[in-house]
């Protein structure tokens, strides 16, 4: 299913450019969002490379999945699709 990238994990001083806030439009609850859990995600770079990760949980209670990568993501995959398997 494909999902768009919101921002990364960030708290008031600091960002985690490995960890990314993620949308997925048919899941709106907490509940719907926790089901999603340990499924793989592939975000595809403009050079059609790609980086994996895995959705580790919930974030907060409208839906939100926070999706751990592989490695540092860089600024251009902020408002793009990830595809969730």
């Amino acid at each position: 299913m494909k999902a768009l990238i919101q921002s990364y994990r960030r708290s008031k001083h600091c960002q985690s450019p490995n960890q990314l806030i993620v949308l997925v439009p048919s899941v709106d609850t907490r509940e719907k969002a926790q089901e999603l859990v340990g499924k793989k995600a592939v975000w595809t770079t403009p050079a059609k490379n790609t980086v994996n990760g895995e959705v580790r949980s919930a974030h907060g209670n409208s839906g939100a999945i926070r999706v751990l990568m592989e490695k540092g993501m860089p600024g251009q995959c902020l408002a793009t699709e990830i595809q969730i398997e």
